[in-house]
């Protein structure tokens, strides 16, 4: 009994440090560089990898065409996989480039790769969307703004496109939390953000050459930040630069999400522990960090519930328990305190009080999840997005 106290002491101690330091960080020192205007305009691709997107591309592929930013040093490029006919005829009437593919494993590396050996000219930049992201009218200009002070590498802020269950809330509530912690906290201290997915900016040089060199399935953020800080290329954290995201609806396509992303985070894990360690060894804590201090834990819903599991049973068996339950409760409330810190005030509603709800049964739902993994990451696991209720009239 006191061998696994010691381990999930030392582990919920490092998660509880590990949160709390790197929210106070993002509360009380992270600065976002003014956004200053300048006569240079860089040429940018917008990239948007399409596979069976049907419902949403044509929507996020209008309102890309409509940054406010000359429309002769930006292209919206549709990388459109398994499209239906009819949508392919409507792309090909908006004012983007459509750029078709077709593999026996779809991926959004090897869409990514093939649209940049496909096209003819090369770019300053490119952003790299979802299919159901829609930007802010100046993504482009607040982009190309912090590109002329010498970013590399940006990732926007993904914010909630819908609120519309509690499973939506939750997920976007997640994802909010994320940003705090694992983006504005971390380049509060010098480090690397974790990228995104979606609503990324990149030198074009720099990405296509990176790019050329992986063939993720899952994740390939995460890689793909990784092989960034190899070549000393920072992610930098934008929290004014804002593009909308939709967030899962159901639990079954929750699960499936989830699911792909835990996957490719131990895989991650076991591929780059090695060269994490022996980065932090050279001094590297930045690869470190992004390699193995990220990676290593649970999902944060899973954290908190096994460690309120832990606290409400060092309290009931007190004899039993060799650390005073006052230490478990100091740790959880860490963790709350790191969270509260993230959660901006919008969300303190009833309708966050009614998702709250629903956390035990999402708890149990990603707890059986860890023994799903296997074979999640040898396949490409869509996440189906659903056109707005206007979207008809916009098409």
């Amino acid at each position: 009994m006191f061998l696994i106290e010691v381990i999930l002491l030392i582990y919920f101690s490092y998660v509880s440090a590990y949160s709390f330091i790197l929210s106070s960080a993002g509360l009380l020192l992270y600065k976002m560089p003014s956004f200053k205007k300048g006569n240079v305009r860089n040429n940018i691709a917008v990239f948007i990898p399409a596979y069976k997107e049907d419902a949403v591309i044509l929507g996020v592929t209008q309102a890309a065409l409509t940054q406010n930013y000359p429309k002769d040093l930006y292209t919206v490029i549709v990388i459109a996989d398994s499209l239906k006919t009819e949508t392919l005829e409507q792309l090909k009437k908006l004012n983007a480039l459509t750029i078709e593919v077709s593999f026996e494993k779809s991926t959004k590396v090897r869409a990514l790769n093939k649209a940049m050996q496909l096209l003819p000219v090369s770019y300053d930049y490119a952003i790299i969307l979802d299919a159901d992201n829609i930007m802010e009218s100046d993504f482009l200009d607040k982009m190309n703004s912090l590109a002329l002070q010498g970013f590399k590498a940006i990732q926007g802020n993904r914010s909630p496109k819908n609120e519309n269950t509690s499973i939506a809330l939750l997920d976007g509530l997640s994802e909010t939390i994320n940003n705090f912690i694992y983006r504005q906290g971390t380049v509060s201290l010098g480090m690397s953000s974790s990228l995104n997915g979606s609503g990324m900016f990149f030198d074009y040089k720099i990405l296509k050459k990176t790019l050329s060199e992986m063939d993720s399935i899952g994740g390939f953020d995460r890689e793909l930040e990784l092989k960034l800080i190899e070549q000393e290329v920072k992610v930098f954290y934008a929290k004014n630069i804002i593009v909308l995201d939709e967030k899962v609806q159901d639990s079954k396509v929750f699960e499936n999400q989830r699911k792909r992303w835990i996957s490719s985070q131990f895989i991650y894990l076991r591929k780059y522990l090695g060269k994490g360690l022996k980065e932090l060894i050279k001094g590297n804590f930045t690869y470190f960090n992004s390699a193995v201090l990220r990676n290593i834990q649970l999902p944060r819903l899973l954290n908190l519930g096994f460690l309120l599991l832990v606290t409400t049973l060092s309290w009931v068996f007190k004899e039993v328990f060799n650390f005073s339950p006052w230490l478990w409760t100091a740790l959880f409330l860490s963790n709350i305190l790191a969270m509260v810190f993230a959660v901006p005030k919008k969300y303190y509603s009833f309708k966050l009080l009614k998702a709250v709800w629903s956390l035990p049964m999402v708890f149990i739902k990603m707890f059986f999840i860890l023994f799903k993994l296997k074979g999640a990451n040898s396949e490409f696991l869509h996440t189906p997005h659903h056109a707005p209720p206007d979207s008809s009239k916009n098409a």
